[in-house]
């Protein structure tokens, strides 16, 4: 089954990337985006543009997913997707909080956090996972879903996921090659 869904997640991904070329100010100007991260600030000159993205290896980045491509972070990054049906959903919340009280032990295991609570845009990453209601997924470095969840899960249980990967347990070896 999660081989049907690799196939499936590679096959409809390349279409929605025609959808993540629309400019960040045609995305609801008055919508309500309290307690979500900006992934830029608004009023920034283009110059300054480049140093205001925060550096992955330091920082836990928190994107929107309309504003971005996901194929960017295969064999890069894992993903922690986090989607709701409005801003506001209280399940939302208590998981972007719950990512955000351990950001360094995230950042080691090289993840990325992307949210989305907005249906009615249908970014291309929704259109793939299907989401309905409140959801929270993993997608490891090679883009398959290895796990995902209807409910909350605090950072210590979805670290505990993510240390099961094989990708995740190789590269543990990798850095400490005595602990075999």
């Amino acid at each position: 089954m999660k081989l049907f869904w690799s196939f499936v997640f590679a096959a409809i991904l390349p279409f929605g990337a025609f959808a993540t070329d629309t400019p960040a100010a045609a995305a609801e100007p008055g919508a309500d985006t309290a307690g979500i991260a900006a992934d830029t600030p608004a009023d920034t000159d283009d110059a300054e543009a480049p140093d205001a993205m925060p550096d992955p290896d330091t920082e836990l980045l928190f994107l929107d997913a309309r504003e971005i491509d996901v194929r960017d972070f295969i064999w890069q990054r894992r993903i922690i997707v986090v989607m709701a049906n409005t801003p506001n959903d209280p399940l939302f919340e208590r998981q972007l909080d719950a990512l955000r009280e351990r950001p360094e032990e995230f950042v080691d295991r090289d993840a990325v956090v992307i949210h989305d609570a907005y249906p009615e845009d249908n970014s291309p990453l929704r259109q793939v996972m299907r989401a309905r209601g409140f959801m929270v997924a993993i997608i490891d470095k090679d883009g398959e879903v290895k796990a995902r969840r209807p409910a909350p899960r605090s950072a210590r249980e979805l670290m505990a996921v993510i240390d099961r990967f094989p990708t995740r347990r190789q590269e543990f070896l990798d850095r400490r090659p005595s602990g075999r």
